[in-house]
């Protein structure tokens, strides 16, 4: 009980941080989720006494790798998917489709390549920090664009690029760093095992989200009392994880497809206009308390990383994400005509990095040779991305003129 009091209060310290953090930041109208790394860093490499336990704490590998994943991925990518304009999604699909599934698999591809050749990185090592490198995290991204007008196809393309092919990095991650090494000494053999592990990953996530997503959709037509209703999407979203989880395929994958036929399909038949507002409501505060603490600890994680005599391998990582994020995109919605060219640079330098890549970083065994780097490197890129990438995004905006002023048109 001691144990928990104690966890409790330092947890509760570093809420009442991010909530001061965030209230400074909306009070200057600029993106909190940064304004929480840049203090999260200035906490880690300082010392204040009432706040080094719960920094401690927090920063432990196992801790931040736990919270991140089993907690808030669930809640993040559930209160995404219900918010997200399905009617949108479809008519955005190519897009959203080319950019999830071509542009990750080729970004993964392009950057294990150069990690390998370039920085001299053992193949494992190369395509499992490839892996980390795919997934994206708009939420400085979006904040952005809705304070400046930007136009609500675009919002709902580089959410629905980040829902999926955070499910696909995860499939990704898992099959480099546990079974890629297996697969090489296969030969040939391995690439078809590799793809089959694949297609049973994503295509099992989609069976079990799409199975739950249905179940909870009738369950809520017999309901109009919100509350409860709440407490079903609760269920649904860490439901979906964990029995995705236990069966060895997608638990990412399972929430995103759960939470799409929740929030289109059990809304249309089972929610009343009562219930979706406090829904939403709801899954607003619990997404703001899950954000302020992810992005402090990455933030305080500075502690724990050793950047010393690395700093050219780290310069040649950020060149080499860069590169293939760029190639990538670009590849992957080349077939698209009517693609505006201003949004392709908005995309490709929102394509942000975070806590994703250093959950998933640290989740991995100190047995993992090559750990150490992988977590370095992931770490540089991931604040490159949120603090260089995210403080000029803005003034990109701007400068293409892409808000509520000036719309782009196809070729512009």
């Amino acid at each position: 009980m001691e144990l928990f009091n104690e966890t409790l209060i330092q947890l509760l310290i570093l809420l009442a941080v991010s909530m001061f953090v965030i209230a400074i930041a909306k009070k200057i109208n600029q993106p909190y989720s940064i304004a929480l790394v840049i203090v999260g860093l200035i906490l880690g490499v300082t010392h204040i006494p009432v706040l080094e336990e719960a920094e401690s704490f927090i920063t432990q590998s196992h801790v931040f790798q736990s919270v991140i994943i089993s907690l808030f991925l669930p809640i993040l990518l559930g209160d995404a998917t219900l918010k997200l304009p399905v009617d949108q999604l479809k008519k955005h699909s190519k897009p959203v489709l080319a950019l999830a599934f071509g542009g990750t698999l080729l970004s993964f591809l392009l950057i294990a390549a150069g990690s390998y050749f370039w920085l001299g990185l053992p193949v494992v090592v190369a395509f499992t920090f490839a892996s980390l490198m795919s997934a994206t995290d708009p939420i400085s991204v979006i904040s952005i664009f809705k304070s400046l007008g930007v136009p609500k196809s675009l919002v709902t393309i580089i959410e629905g690029e980040s829902l999926f092919n955070d499910g696909i990095a995860v499939v990704l991650f898992q099959i480099s760093s546990i079974y890629l090494l297996s697969y090489i000494d296969m030969g040939f053999a391995g690439v078809g095992s590799g793809v089959w592990l694949f297609l049973k990953f994503a295509l099992g996530g989609i069976a079990i989200g799409a199975v739950m997503g249905w179940i909870f959709s009738q369950l809520i037509r017999f309901y109009d009392d919100y509350p409860l209703e709440i407490g079903f999407s609760m269920l649904l979203f860490f439901g979906s994880f964990f029995i995705a989880e236990h069966f060895h395929v997608s638990g990412v994958i399972a929430v995103v497809v759960s939470g799409l036929i929740f929030g289109s399909y059990g809304a249309r038949i089972g929610m009343s206009a009562t219930t979706r507002m406090n829904i939403d409501s709801f899954w607003d505060v619990i997404t703001l308390v899950a954000n302020s603490l992810i992005f402090l600890m990455i933030g305080l994680e500075i502690k724990n990383v050793d950047f010393s005599d690395k700093w050219l391998i780290i310069a040649g990582a950020i060149l080499i994400v860069l590169a293939g994020r760029t190639i990538a995109l670009y590849a992957s919605v080349a077939m698209l005509r009517e693609f505006p060219r201003a949004w392709k640079s908005i995309l490709n330098w929102g394509g942000l990095k975070g806590s994703l890549s250093i959950a998933l970083a640290l989740s991995l065994p100190d047995s993992f040779s090559g750990k150490d780097d992988v977590l370095v490197l992931a770490f540089s890129v991931v604040l490159f991305s949120l603090l260089v990438q995210g403080l000029t995004i803005k003034p990109l905006v701007l400068k293409l003129g892409i808000g509520e002023t000036k719309k782009p048109t196809a070729g512009n």
